[in-house]
């Protein structure tokens, strides 16, 4: 059983639903909170309002992810937005010799999703015509590592050493700061440290883009600093959480510095709307997603759920999809103040690598798992497994196929393994791993857990917990700095 878009992308879920599974009728027991939730869903996209949420502050909050997908004049992203994001594209190309993205949570993990699935990981040793005259990419600002930090300092002090031996000019480091508050403490320390590093070297050129609150009347100290030093900025949106900024400047930065078609990637998350506003479960990706895998909780103590893509470059999308369900989905209190401990536990895998280490407890371990493969039905360039040796007969049985095919032939064989032992699993199928399918799964993914919120009946747009750790982080910061 599956449910397939016009575009070919495709939620498999046999392996979910059904007799020994998440059955018709525990689905049909969610009828009415289904019907709620799929109300509430319109009208966060028409008014951004979702039950009882608030901000950070206490006070009331609008949830405009939903509206990124729509460039229109008015919009969060608009014609204006994307034309400035092509300015970057044009400073940026055959100019700019290598960009650190600096961001910590979705600030980092989506960028690292887009520049992963577009570029792959032998983007910086490719030379500039084989990039397209696109820069290097590098990423810092997503932990507190002086060892790492001082690696990529380094690092970026040879690079522009060989731009003044081959190109006779000093070399050109843009630095691509991404915070909302602006005084974020992983980031700013590591863009401080950079910054001043790179500032005394005498072969480094430094330009500084910042992504944070575009708050005009109350500048956060990232913004003033921009104001005072004539650096561009771009907007980290108010109602759009870090989680879900992807698809907003802060993730557009991104692609704009190495290319990718912006466009097509809003197109599929749009498209993907699209089907999401469909009130029938069966047509909606969405919120089918949202009742199995709620269902596969409350039902059958399903609390943990392994996103498993079959493909290297797709180890990125487990990786934020991680913060995407912990933040939105681990609530201690529901919307009416009672206690729930609500929340699904996700855990990141990589087919084929983690069939020879987690496979195993997915298999026999502790039944509290669904595992969601993610597939690539045609690879771009696949290649053949050729009969190199043909008296060993154990490699000659394995040539004449793909390596995509022996992928797949590996994922349906884990798949049905796992069947076989009433392990729940499902399979998102992207035809091609392109912009525009890689929209369509990361919006559905953004939209799945706002159904599940409300099935739960927790805001999963705030995150209450993740500012515990920062107050008390803050004093104890002082004391040390008062300390020395």
């Amino acid at each position: 059983m599956s449910l397939t878009l016009k575009s070919g992308f495709s939620f498999d879920y046999d392996n979910l639903y059904g007799e020994g599974k998440v059955t018709e009728a525990e689905l049909k027991s969610y009828e009415e909170d289904l019907k709620k939730a799929h109300e509430a869903m319109k009208v966060m996209r028409e008014k951004g309002f979702i039950k009882a949420h608030l901000s950070k502050d206490g006070e009331p909050e609008k949830v405009l992810f939903s509206q990124l997908p729509y460039v229109e004049e008015g919009h969060l992203n608009s014609p204006k937005s994307l034309a400035h994001l092509k300015e970057l594209t044009d400073h940026v190309k055959n100019n700019v010799d290598a960009v650190v993205s600096l961001g910590i949570g979705g600030s980092y993990l989506g960028n690292k999703v887009l520049f992963d699935v577009y570029c792959g990981d032998f983007w910086n040793a490719m030379s500039d015509e084989e990039r397209g005259g696109f820069p290097k990419i590098y990423f810092s600002g997503q932990n507190i590592d002086p060892r790492r930090t001082g690696d990529l300092i380094r690092h970026l002090k040879k690079l522009a050493d060989f731009s003044v031996s081959h190109k006779k000019r000093k070399g050109k480091i843009l630095l691509l700061v991404i915070s909302k508050s602006g005084g974020t403490l992983d980031t700013m320390s590591n863009f401080m440290v950079i910054y001043d590093a790179l500032q005394k070297y005498e072969n480094a050129e430094i330009e500084v883009v910042a992504v944070t609150d575009p708050n005009e009347e109350k500048k956060t100290l990232l913004k003033q600093l921009a104001a005072d030093k004539g650096w561009p900025t771009y907007a980290v949106p108010d109602g759009v959480g870090g989680r879900f900024s992807i698809f907003c400047d802060v993730g557009l930065t991104m692609a704009a510095c190495v290319g990718m078609d912006i466009q097509a990637f809003l197109d599929g998350a749009k498209d993907m709307d699209k089907a999401c506003q469909n009130d029938d479960i069966w047509q909606n990706p969405a919120m089918l997603n949202a009742a199995l895998k709620f269902a596969a909780l409350k039902k059958h103590g399903r609390n943990i759920e392994v996103m498993m893509p079959y493909g290297d470059y797709l180890k990125s999308v487990s990786e934020w999809y991680i913060q995407l369900m912990a933040e939105s989905l681990g609530k201690q209190e529901d919307r009416d103040g009672r206690k729930v401990y609500y929340g699904r536990t996700p855990l990141v895998a990589v087919g084929t690598t983690d069939m020879h280490s987690q496979t195993q407890q997915h298999q026999e371990g502790t039944l509290d798992k669904v595992v969601q493969f993610i597939k690539v039905a045609k690879w771009e360039n696949d290649l053949t497994i050729p009969n190199v040796f043909p008296d060993v007969k154990k490699l000659a049985d394995i040539s004449g196929v793909t390596m995509g095919e022996a992928l797949e032939v590996a994922r349906q064989s884990n798949a049905d393994a796992l069947q076989s032992n009433h392990r729940f699993n499902a399979c998102f199928t992207l035809p091609e791993l392109t912009p525009y399918h890689l929209g369509e799964l990361l919006y559905m993914l953004a939209m799945s857990v706002a159904y599940e919120g409300e099935l739960a009946n927790v805001d999963a747009f705030n995150q209450p917990g993740v500012e515990a750790y920062k107050r008390i982080m803050g004093p104890k910061l002082q004391a040390l700095k008062a300390g020395k």
